[in-house]
Formats: structure tokens, sequence, C-alpha cells
């Protein structure tokens, strides 16, 4: 490894790190059937696979506040995961949350955020069994581990795909970007509003210094 060279993640692009960072790893245990590569770990589990799988969300990179209830994250940390598992055609059974915040959140903001966890978790039918809570100097980072079980040969890995097979989508396309652009353009609007007023402020203040 040369020391002195640098190469900027971007060049790579969020797969491409990772098929560069995980390109030696060797499994060594029998049970682990599926790494790195699908939407979730494979494990043998005896009569069934476990399957595993993890996300963050990183506040300012996938979620903004300013338009995002805490009571709304909270629920989509937990079924971006659990979207995964189903995706392998599994079923998910657990899942843990590791947190970390910074001290502008209160308890209460924290509780708003465990109720949309929560209220995910009563819906499909997953018990939240743990985690980790953690300082942070800014903002939220929330990391989710979903755990689910498939019966063994059923499992749906991206490499059974073939050209020929059926494409089936829920919901409209586009719909969740269209959405975005509308709070991200109100978001924009809203601080011009907050500039033009703090402007005005600052422009009556010299005049009635004057």
């Amino acid at each position: 490894m040369d020391n002195n060279k640098r190469t900027d993640v971007n060049q790579l692009g969020e797969f491409g790190l990772i098929d560069h960072l995980t390109e030696n790893i060797v499994l060594q245990q029998p049970t682990s059937i599926r790494g790195v590569g699908d939407d979730a770990a494979v494990i043998d589990s005896g009569d069934h696979y476990t399957l595993i799988t993890t996300d963050m969300l990183v506040e300012g990179i996938h979620f903004d506040l300013a338009y995002t209830p805490l009571k709304h994250l909270g629920y989509k940390s937990m079924v971006v995961n659990f979207s995964d598992i189903y995706a392998m055609n599994g079923v998910p059974t657990q899942v843990t949350v590791g947190l970390a915040i910074s001290n502008r959140y209160s308890v209460e903001a924290l509780e708003e955020l465990y109720s949309g966890m929560l209220l995910a978790c009563e819906f499909y039918g997953v018990d939240l069994v743990g985690g980790d809570t953690t300082s942070s100097p800014k903002g939220m980072t929330l990391g989710i581990t979903a755990i689910g079980k498939c019966e063994k040969g059923a499992v749906s890995l991206r490499s059974g795909a073939r050209v020929g097979d059926t494409i089936c989508i829920t919901g409209n396309l586009g719909d969740a970007y269209l959405g975005l652009q509308i709070l991200e353009r109100e978001k924009a609007c809203i601080r011009k509003f907050r500039m033009y007023n703090l402007n005005s402020k600052d422009s009556n203040t010299s005049l009635n210094a004057s």
C-alpha cells in the first residue's frame, strides 16, 4: 500500500468504495452463506437462514429536520431496513438501534423519534431488542441493524436476476423525488423570507439611528 497516495472517495462512488474496501474479505465461517454484495448477509441457522442488514441515516445527508418530523424519521429508519429483508424474500424479526446525538436534542424529541420506530415495529411485527446511544458533536446519526429469517432454498439474491424476469414496482415512480423537491423549495423560500425580514430590521435600525 502506497501511504503517499490519496484517492478521493468520490472518484469511486458509494458502491465502488464498498467493492474496493471489501475485495479482500474471505468468509471463514461455514455458516456464512452470503456476505457483502447483497441486500442482507445470509447466515445458516440450521433449519432456516438468518438475514442481517445495516443502514445508516445521517442528518444533513439522508434527512433534514427542517421538514422531517422526528416521528416520521423514526418510522422511516425502521422500514428502510425491513425492506432489505423483504427484498431477500425474508421476514424481519428483530432490530437494534444505534443513535448518536448532539446536545440540542431534548428527551421529548427522542421520545418522538422512538414513537415512530415503535409504530413501525408494531405494524410489521418486529421486536426492538437493543442498540447503543452516544453523544455527537453535531446533529444526529442513526445506525439500524435489522435481523430476519428466510426458508432455505427461498432466499432471493441479486445474482439470481435473469433476463426476462418480471420487475414489479409499487407506488408511482418519481413521487418521492417530487415531494423532496417541493420541500426543498419551501425551505429555500422560508430562508429567503427570514433573510428579507432580517435585512429590513437592519435597515430600519440604521434609519432610526441616523
